[in-house]
């Protein structure tokens, strides 16, 4: 089976670069295409603040998701207070990971109260900066969550807690041969080249690129395997060993002979 990839936009909010967005959603209507919009129920993010709050925001939320495009909840007020790198290991930072169950709880709870107070309706979930830990897995899947998009696996897996994970490894497009493969942008700094490059590659790769909800149909069920672990860890290893060896070819076998079984048993997302 050919690749398939998924296009996720992350940090939606009031404050995002609106003129970028205005271009880009033209051109995502324009090639029908259904992306992935990770949306900040209550930003207090002030890197997030980078225009005018545009008092329609909720208005256009709702109306992308008559669309058919996919809303996940990307965290609560998208604000880092640990730095705990969670169950994905990427970053060191979190806005969920290490705080204790009860205020977890109180932060996803009040998520949901606000998407619920809009009308959005959304069970996929989208961490800032891809960090959460089993005690927010919990919790989502309790507040009736059966999503996540994130993890280096080469195709969605049902976890233990019949979460499904679809998995974010690109950044940009890029060819693959096989696998379901979502690419994360962040558009609020981005450029007319940035923005002509989207297009170009939306034009490249039309025929491969899918919807949430036809891969999360088609993979509903399937269960991990040992491939999903072994995949996830050489993909890992392999950027993280890249961009260490660009700084230092003996960091990067140091890197690789002393952190690969820790990696490999933080990417078992049990």
């Amino acid at each position: 089976m050919k690749a398939q990839y998924l296009l996720r936009f992350d940090d939606i909010c009031p404050t995002m670069n609106w003129g970028n967005w205005e271009r880009l959603e033209n051109i995502l209507r324009e090639y029908e295409l259904k992306p992935i919009l990770a949306v900040v129920p209550d930003n207090q993010d002030p890197h997030l603040s980078v225009a005018p709050p545009d008092p329609r925001f909720w208005d256009r939320v709702r109306e992308w998701q008559t669309l058919g495009w996919t809303i996940g909840m990307h965290g609560w007020q998208h604000r880092f207070v640990t730095h705990n790198a969670g169950v994905v290991g990427v970053t060191c930072r979190s806005e969920f990971a290490g705080l204790p169950r009860k205020l977890q709880q109180e932060k996803l709870g009040a998520a949901a109260k606000i998407f619920g107070r809009q009308g959005i309706r959304s069970d996929l979930w989208i961490a800032p900066a891809h960090s959460f830990d089993y005690v927010t897995m919990r919790i989502l899947a309790e507040l009736g969550m059966h999503y996540i998009s994130d993890g280096f696996s080469t195709w969605p897996f049902s976890d233990s807690l019949g979460l499904l994970w679809i998995p974010q490894q690109l950044w940009t497009f890029r060819y693959r041969p096989f696998g379901t493969w979502t690419i994360c942008f962040h558009i609020n700094s981005w450029t007319d080249a940035n923005i002509a490059a989207f297009e170009s590659n939306v034009l490249k790769y039309r025929a491969c690129i899918s919807t949430f909800t036809e891969v999360a149909t088609r993979y509903r069920h399937r269960q991990k395997t040992i491939w999903d672990s072994l995949g996830a860890s050489a993909y890992l290893h392999g950027s993280e060993a890249k961009n260490v060896f660009l700084r230092s070819s003996k960091s990067a076998y140091e890197f690789l002979t002393t952190h690969a079984d820790s990696a490999a048993r933080r990417l078992n997302y049990r």
